[in-house]
This record gives C-alpha cells, sequence and structure tokens, in this order.
C-alpha cells in the first residue's frame, strides 16, 4: 500500500510537534521517536519502524481494541483493555529504560 497519493506522510513530516520534554532537558522522553515510527509505518516500513520505537503497534492496537469496545461492548472488553494498557505501558517502559542505557544518545554516557 503506497499513501503517497495526497502526499500525506511529507505534509507529516513537515508538521511533526517538537517535544517539549526534550526541549526543555535535552533528554528523550518515553514518548520520544514515535511520530517519526508512524511515518515509516505509513511508508511501509514496518522493521526501521519497530526499531524507532517498539511500542507503536501494541499501542496503535490499543486503540483499535478500545474503538471496538466502545462500538461493541464486548464481552470482557474493560478487562481485556486494562491488560493492553499494562502491555502498552511495559512495553514502553523497557524501550525506554533500554533507550536511555544503550544507545549513544544516552544520559549515562
Amino acid at each position: 500500500m503506497n499513501f503517497y497519493l495526497l502526499n500525506i506522510t511529507t505534509w507529516l513530516e513537515k508538521h511533526q510537534f517538537p517535544c517539549p520534554f526534550k526541549l526543555i532537558t535535552h533528554v528523550d522522553c518515553p514518548g520520544c521517536g514515535i511520530q517519526r515510527s508512524f511515518l515509516l509505518l505509513l511508508q511501509g516500513d514496518l522493521a526501521s519502524s519497530f526499531a524507532m520505537y517498539p511500542a507503536l503497534l501494541p499501542v496503535l492496537l490499543l486503540f483499535l481494541l478500545l474503538v471496538v469496545q466502545l462500538v461493541f461492548r464486548i464481552r470482557n472488553g474493560a478487562r481485556m483493555l486494562r491488560y493492553a494498557y499494562f502491555f502498552c505501558a511495559g512495553v514502553i517502559l523497557l524501550s525506554y529504560i533500554y533507550k536511555l542505557a544503550f544507545t549513544k544518545t544516552s544520559i549515562l554516557s
């Protein structure tokens, strides 16, 4: 699938939000990279998208599950949303710790 028909990705690349946490502290926040990862996903580069921000796909699936729950009111949907939320939070936390400890942009080095 190619989403270049309306130059959506080009427009999104030019209109990314700056991270206020990084502007103030000069340290990546737990959400840094999600916009670039989403752009890579729109361009069809799943591997680079996952490498940029591993929690993007679980977060997108969480939102999809939320919409399904709101529309169809599935049984145990609230419980599934709770578990999905904790899973996403865990992936975000682990990838953030990994980014801080093992990358060149680490504050520890």
